[in-house]
């Protein structure tokens, strides 16, 4: 902790005031609370024991040491609650003050300038926040971008090919099933057991007319080929 309160050291603080008021502020710091300055009082007479205050990014801590030096008041005042910070340079130091917004005066004078200065600007960085805060967005995944990007055509696209691949397992199926039913009528020996044309009834005839009209339909026959069934059948009816 006394490290990283060294930077506070290189414009006129003075070392032990700062070195007490880190071993204090090990306890009173909250959680995610950082120290953003510190500036030490400095009087023209020699003062053993200096007010201190010290800026975080959630609040203001004035540090008064008490008995001797052997004990601490500590006052602090919350960002929200305060209505307005000033600074005031003398020939002899700054005074810096803020007014809360209970109409509430606190200041702290003999404050170097440079020090004054910075806690002025500390302090007027911190309450503008509070007016405009910066709002963080949630990361957004890359895979989020894409369909943002695509937008819904790609959607539309997945659909439209799922079904087509759909049509597309459903043909196979059905093949066999019009390959084992119909035969073509067009050979010059018959197979075994197959009865000709010539030898079936005009009932027999009519439904292998139909066969073939429901193969034209499902694309498994061509229109020339059904024609030329068409024509020979009907030849015989």
């Amino acid at each position: 902790m006394k490290e990283q309160f060294k930077k506070f050291l290189n414009e006129e603080q003075d070392p032990k005031a700062i070195e007490k008021i880190t071993s204090k502020l090990n306890d009173l710091l909250m959680k995610g609370e950082e120290v953003g300055y510190i500036a030490v009082q400095k009087k023209p007479a020699i003062t053993v024991f200096p007010d201190s205050i010290v800026l975080t990014n959630k609040r203001i801590i004035i540090c008064e040491p008490k008995n001797l030096g052997l004990s601490m008041d500590f006052t602090d005042y919350t960002w929200d609650n305060v209505a307005g910070a000033f600074v005031k340079e003398n020939i002899l130091g700054s005074e810096f003050s803020f007014n809360t917004n209970t109409d509430l005066s606190i200041s702290i004078d003999y404050i170097p300038k440079i020090q004054a200065r910075k806690i002025y600007t500390y302090a007027k960085e911190q309450l503008d926040l509070l007016k405009n805060p910066v709002i963080i967005s949630a990361p957004v995944s890359e895979s989020t971008i894409q369909r943002e990007e695509s937008g819904d055509e790609e959607t539309v696209e997945e659909v439209e090919t799922e079904e087509v691949t759909n049509f597309a397992e459903i043909i196979p199926a059905t093949t066999p099933s019009y390959t084992e039913t119909f035969e073509p009528i067009q050979q010059t020996q018959p197979s075994a057991g197959e009865r000709k044309l010539s030898e079936l009834s005009k009932e027999e005839l009519f439904d292998k007319l139909q066969n073939y009209k429901k193969l034209l339909d499902n694309g498994l026959i061509l229109q020339g080929e059904y024609d030329a069934y068409k024509k020979e059948i009907l030849s015989y009816m």
